[in-house]
């Protein structure tokens, strides 16, 4: 079982405009191996986010937490984790 629940995924399959710019994924298991291919990862908190983005060398020392959450690859999730998604 990978780690993208039900939840993960059809947010994402649904809010895909906010990373790319339109629709692009056709179905939900489209999104699903989007996520797995490109390795998205889910954080249960906005300190994972900053900890992930720090961890790939993105400069982010300037950004408020705020701002993290505004970026076009982190998505809030409905429980209040996050996916971020680098495409």
């Amino acid at each position: 079982m990978n780690q993208y629940d039900k939840e993960c995924v059809k947010y994402f399959f649904e809010h895909q405009s906010q990373l790319f710019g339109k629709n692009i994924l056709e179905d939900m298991e489209e999104a699903q191996e989007f996520l797995e291919d490109c390795m998205a990862a889910v954080c249960k908190n906005i300190k994972e986010v900053r900890a992930y983005f720090e961890e790939e060398g993105a400069d982010i020392a300037e950004m408020s937490n705020e701002e993290l959450k505004e970026a076009s690859e982190v998505f809030a999730l409905p429980d209040g984790r996050f996916l971020v998604v680098e495409g």
